[in-house]
């Protein structure tokens, strides 16, 4: 293994993935299919299932969805190994995705569908619903931008 690597983020992505399957394995111990607890006027604990990815796209494309994260998941794990242990920003956006593709790989493998139940409204507005492992990858996504746009240029 090369030193000084950005391996040693795998453990992010790991307790990303634990976090995420704890949490589903919570609402599928305790809640029915579409049961519903409000917590605050516009956030609820709805338990749905996504047989799709985002949004619902690509519904019933369960071995599609699968092969794509375990593609994505490949390349993160190389980037991660190429990068140093110095590009903390990179390293850790890139875990944020890893954990939550997983997290999500795993529903779809081990269930056939991913257990989404963070649910947000105001009013008659209504976002879909979604899960710890979705919020780690649009979060690690943003961060992602955010160190490409901070990276020097290169001159030649």
């Amino acid at each position: 293994m090369k030193k000084n690597n950005g391996l040693y983020w795998l453990l992010l992505a790991i307790v990303v993935f634990i976090v995420d399957i704890a949490s589903k394995f919570w609402i599928l111990d305790r809640f029915a299919l579409y049961e519903s607890v409000n917590l605050l006027p516009f956030f609820s604990i709805t338990y749905v299932r996504n047989i799709g990815a985002a949004f619902s796209i690509f519904e019933g494309q369960r071995w599609m969805l699968a092969s794509i994260a375990l593609i994505i998941s490949a390349v993160i794990i190389y980037m991660l190994y190429r990068n140093t242990g110095r590009q903390k920003l990179e390293n850790f956006s890139l875990s944020l995705i890893l954990g939550g593709a997983l997290g999500n790989l795993f529903d779809r493998l081990y269930h056939g569908f991913v257990v989404d139940f963070l649910d947000v409204n105001f009013g008659d507005w209504h976002y879909p619903t979604f899960n710890i492992a979705d919020c780690a990858i649009c979060v690690g996504i943003g961060l992602f931008i955010l160190s490409s746009l901070k990276k020097p240029k290169k001159t030649i």
